[in-house]
C-alpha cells in the first residue's frame, strides 16, 4: 500500500507485479484492476474526507477511468487514478465552498464553539463594576479592611495589626463585604 506521499510514483517491483494490468482490454481485466487498487484509493480517500464519503469516491474515480476510455490507451493506470482522485478532492472542495458549507468534517468534541475573548472581556468588566458598586456603600473601614486582604493579600492577623483592632472585628468587616459582594453577584446573574 502506498502513502500519500506516494500516490502517484510507483515502485519496480508494483509495475511488474502489475504489468498484465497495465492496458486492460476486457472487463475482466478492469475487474481485477479495481480489486488490486481499489484498497490504497479507499485510504487516500479516508484520510483526507472521512470514513463516510470515501466508498462513494472511490466508485466515481474508478467511473471516471473507464468512461475516459484511457485504460486501454495509458501506460501506467495507477498514478492516471490516483490524478483522478486528487481531481475529485479539488470538485468537491469547490462544491462546498460554492454551496456555502465547510470542507472538513465537524468533530463536536474538538471544535465546539467558544465564547469570543471579547465577549469575556465586557462580562468581566461588567462585574467589576458590579463589585464597585457593591462596595461604595459599605463604610470605608470595611472596604479598606476587604482591599487589604483582597488586592494586597493580607491575612486577618496583618491587617489587625496594621489597623489596631482584634482578628475578629476584621472577620465581621470582611464577612460584611462578602454577603454585600454575593448579593450584588446573584443580581447580576439574573
Amino acid at each position: 500500500m502506498l502513502t500519500g506521499a506516494y500516490v502517484g510514483r510507483e515502485r519496480a517491483a508494483d509495475r511488474e507485479r502489475r504489468a498484465p494490468l497495465a492496458s486492460p482490454g476486457s472487463g475482466t481485466d478492469f475487474a481485477a484492476f479495481y480489486r488490486a487498487e481499489r484498497g490504497w484509493l479507499f485510504h487516500y480517500f479516508r484520510r483526507r474526507i472521512g470514513r463516510d464519503a470515501a466508498p462513494d469516491l472511490v466508485q466515481e474515480a474508478f467511473t471516471r477511468l473507464l468512461r475516459s476510455g484511457a485504460l486501454d490507451r495509458v501506460e501506467y493506470p495507477r498514478p492516471y487514478l490516483a490524478r483522478i482522485a486528487h481531481n475529485l478532492l479539488i470538485e468537491r472542495a469547490r462544491k462546498i465552498m460554492r454551496e456555502g458549507g465547510i470542507a472538513c468534517q465537524f468533530d463536536e468534541t474538538c471544535d465546539a464553539p467558544v465564547a469570543p475573548e471579547q465577549e469575556q472581556h465586557v462580562e468581566v468588566m461588567e462585574l467589576r463594576r458590579s463589585y464597585r458598586r457593591a462596595l461604595r456603600p459599605l463604610s470605608r473601614k470595611t472596604r479598606r479592611i476587604f482591599l487589604m486582604h483582597r488586592l494586597r493579600g493580607m491575612t486577618y492577623r496583618n491587617i489587625a495589626d496594621e489597623l489596631g483592632i482584634s482578628n475578629k472585628a476584621v472577620e465581621k468587616h470582611i464577612g460584611r463585604a462578602l454577603a454585600r459582594c454575593r448579593r450584588v453577584v446573584l443580581a447580576h446573574r439574573e
